[in-house]
């Protein structure tokens, strides 16, 4: 009798997740359709976490002018989620991103006004796991992002609140930092004229 062939044993996902849900308050519009380049601004954070080939699935949280933002954005590869509570903080849309992205064994996390983290730096992160429950980029001793959560730190998320989205998670003995300032730059775009201060 022959067989049937052994099913190949599946690698453990490690998702992505482009946190993008803010209204733009302080840029005075829909920052995240803002040209940078050429194209819209939220486009270079989802562009940067697809083109790492070991992250998947990707998750893109929007929230505040979702339907203007899926209208001009290419999302081409990545998931498109729709967080309503984002108003009650970066908590709520990291809970929504963490929801969509299901049993993944880690995640990394970036944000959608921050268009210069390269994938090299997102990478990078993953290069970093071993004994630490998360990893977390620093720039000349800041803290920053991308920031990457083992398991075991994403079955908390649910327990956020507030806008300080995983910080609360980020602090211990159990967190590695690696310093990357001198290999990206972590720019956030949060006026127009910030905006105009990056164009090439």
């Amino acid at each position: 009798m022959t067989r049937p062939p052994m099913a190949a044993e599946t690698e453990p996902e490690i998702g992505g997740i482009v946190l993008a849900a803010g209204e733009g308050k302080r840029f005075g519009g829909v920052k995240q359709v803002a040209r940078l380049d050429g194209r819209p601004l939220l486009e270079h954070a989802v562009r940067a976490m697809l083109s790492v080939p070991s992250i998947s699935p990707v998750v893109v949280v929007l929230g505040a002018h979702a339907g203007e933002i899926q209208a001009a954005v290419d999302f081409s590869g990545a998931d498109v989620v729709v967080c309503d509570q984002w108003a009650a903080g970066q908590s709520a849309s990291l809970q929504a991103g963490v929801a969509a992205l299901g049993e993944v064994e880690a995640a990394v996390i970036t944000l959608g006004d921050q268009p210069f983290i390269s994938a090299e730096v997102i990478a990078g992160v993953l290069d970093h796991r071993g004994r630490h429950l998360a990893v977390r980029a620093t720039y000349d001793g800041a803290p920053g992002h991308p920031v990457l959560l083992e398991r075991r730190l994403l079955d908390h998320v649910s327990e956020l609140d507030g806008d300080a989205g995983a910080r609360t998670l980020l602090e211990g003995d159990h967190v590695y930092t690696w310093e990357v300032g001198r290999l990206c730059d972590p720019t956030d775009i949060d006026t127009p004229e910030r905006l105009q201060e990056v164009q090439s």
